[in-house]
């Protein structure tokens, strides 16, 4: 039988490149080789990409894993992924383990697209949308589900008129948290408890996204739920807790990733009518973004048992141990199932364009 030839996609351009890499070396390691021939492709941060079959990740100076720039270039165009001799390398499906910018947000599906290559997860317009949390946050509304109040305070404004956007903020009350309207793993995100920090959250969250999402904070438990196409159907995992301990008071990338400050239960300790809620809620949130494959959908369940959206992110953390692959394992699918799952549901769907 012939082998399914995949491109499995690490790095790129955003802030999140190494949780990529991660991501893509579990993939590789888990992937069912009987059925599938995984090959290893780079973006540097620079964008450029990579052949990586002969070569590894390097290490950086923050001991995380990133593409080296140095390496074997590809060409990558509209009629496909070749070599750097221009050999076609065959690539039926790419798996793109990319978060954030440049990977999450519709662009390279949008070259999948004109290439014609399927490819995992949502497409064009729910990667693009689900990414930009501020346009999410009223399609959500609009289906029934409950956002955190907020504003969206945009660069250029904020250049131009501060007194005036703090005063919008002020109105929201404290404490709030700010954050870049289009970025992931929490990069850039502040809890502020007073005026005098706003200015400088904003200027952190601008690093990443010249729009910033400005909500206030709500009290209560971090509920994530991972949704997954089985046969066509978005199907709910159980539920998992996130529980950040001190020095953190949420959930930032330094305790997702680096120092364990986090505990996460699995399933969470939920009355079973309030868990089905937010199951639903989910699935929900999946079909009105129009989202494809997989997505994780994060909730707060306030102190008045209250489920409020927090996002959707449609190419979650994708390790070993992360939440995504976590949540399915409890709920009886393997690491290597779902990989299975979801590059079989790729190449059975047509694609979004329309022709």
């Amino acid at each position: 039988m012939n082998k399914i030839r995949v491109a499995i996609i690490a790095g790129g351009r955003s802030s999140e490149h190494p949780i990529s890499c991660i991501s893509a070396s579990g993939v590789l390691a888990a992937i069912d080789r009987s059925k599938f021939e995984p090959i290893l492709f780079g973006i540097t941060q620079s964008g450029t990409w990579i052949d990586m079959r002969q070569s590894d990740f390097e290490r950086g100076s923050d001991g995380l894993s990133y593409v080296p720039e140095g390496g074997e270039k590809l060409i990558v165009d509209i009629h496909g992924i070749k070599d750097s001799k221009g050999i076609d390398l065959g690539i039926e499906i790419a798996f793109p383990l990319l978060h954030g910018a440049y990977g999450e947000d519709g662009t390279i599906q949008g070259l999948f697209e004109m290439a014609g290559i399927a490819y995992v997860g949502s497409g064009v317009l729910a990667s693009a949308v689900a990414m930009d949390k501020s346009f999410a946050k009223p399609i959500y509304a609009d289906f029934g589900l409950k956002v955190a109040d907020g504003i969206t305070v945009h660069r250029d404004n904020w250049n131009k008129s501060k007194d005036l956007e703090i005063a919008k903020i002020r109105a929201l009350g404290f404490p709030i948290f700010i954050k870049p309207a289009r970025s992931g793993s929490s990069r850039g995100t502040s809890k502020v408890k007073d005026e005098s920090a706003i200015s400088a959250a904003l200027d952190d969250a601008f690093n990443y996204d010249p729009r910033v999402l400005v909500e206030a904070a709500v009290v209560g438990r971090e509920i994530e739920c991972a949704v997954l196409e089985i046969d066509s159907v978005a199907t709910a995992s159980v539920l998992g807790e996130v529980r950040v301990h001190p020095p953190h008071e949420f959930y930032d990338f330094e305790a997702k990733y680096l120092d364990g400050s986090t505990t996460f239960d699995v399933p969470a300790n939920l009355a079973e009518p309030i868990a089905s809620a937010i199951s639903q809620a989910a699935i929900t949130a999946f079909e009105a973004l129009g989202c494809e494959g997989l997505a994780r959908v994060d909730f707060f369940l306030s102190e008045d048992n209250q489920i409020i959206i927090n996002e959707l992110n449609t190419m979650p953390g994708f390790t070993p141990t992360s939440v995504f692959p976590a949540l399915w394992e409890k709920t009886g699918r393997s690491y290597s199932q779902i990989i299975t799952i979801l590059l079989d549901s790729a190449l059975s769907r047509q694609r979004n364009v329309i022709r």
